[in-house]
């Protein structure tokens, strides 16, 4: 029946564990608000499943009053022919007494009859009053379920979206820590030690060269001098006086 259906869903929303849930989703936030969504329409739908069950309880229990009335009104009917028909007989009147005796007996099968239906009926409002509270009881769980679904969605999501954050930064570390940065590092360091040499040799190189420039030119102006000397010896003859030894020829 539907009021067992709508019991058997009510019962596994209120079960539902909503962290365990989330455990597997994909996405938390869209997980979370299809499941108030969920909430909303079986709520919706129990709502209506709970009025109907009451109505028909209320529907017993006016059958059940009109039965319980009948009942008690043919019982009357027939104790008011007894009586009529006991009067009739001490009046002598036999053959009458014996027709209300009938209408009596026909009274009393009324009122058992009535009596079955008012047994029958409220076997009925018993299971049914069951079922009321069973599935108003769900219902209530389940608007409190909802509600602190609702309260607690936004906290819900941050704290997925924070552990995700976490296990991202938690797999980003560990990639690093298999790229080792310290070897990158000093590979990088090695590199700028051979340019740094490299820079000092070619000054060394570059100094040497301009020294060697100098020298030569101080050996070029060595070797003028012998030959402005030369040319002077060469023009002065043998009886002159020795260069450089400051004498004046005559």
């Amino acid at each position: 029946m539907a009021q067992t259906s709508i019991l058997g869903r009510i019962g596994q929303l209120v079960r539902a564990n909503v962290n365990s849930m989330l455990d597997g989703a994909e996405d938390p936030e869209k997980m979370l608000d299809q499941l108030i969504r969920d909430f909303t329409s079986n709520i919706a739908e129990a709502e209506e499943a709970v009025a109907q069950t009451v109505g028909n309880l209320r529907l017993l229990e006016d059958d059940a009053r009109e039965a319980r009335e009948a009942s008690t009104e043919w019982l009357s009917k027939a104790r008011a022919a007894s009586n009529r028909a006991d009067a009739l007989r001490a009046q002598g009147t036999t053959a009458e007494a014996a027709r209300f005796d009938d209408l009596a007996k026909l009274a009393l099968r009324r009122q058992i009859s009535f009596e079955e239906q008012v047994r029958t009926f409220d076997t009925q409002i018993a299971q049914q009053t069951e079922l009321t509270d069973k599935l108003k009881d769900g219902l209530n769980k389940l608007r409190v379920k909802r509600e602190e679904l609702v309260s607690k969605r936004d906290e819900l999501v941050s704290r997925a979206k924070m552990a995700q954050a976490q296990m991202q930064v938690q797999e980003t570390l560990k990639d690093v820590s298999v790229l080792d940065p310290t070897s990158e590092l000093n590979r990088f360091e090695e590199k700028i030690r051979r340019q740094e040499a490299l820079a000092r040799g070619m000054e060394e190189v570059g100094t040497s060269s301009l020294e060697d420039q100098f020298a030569e030119l101080e050996s070029g102006e060595d070797d003028l001098e012998v030959e402005a000397r030369l040319a002077e010896l060469k023009g002065l003859g043998s009886g002159a006086p020795a260069i450089g030894s400051g004498e004046t020829p005559a």
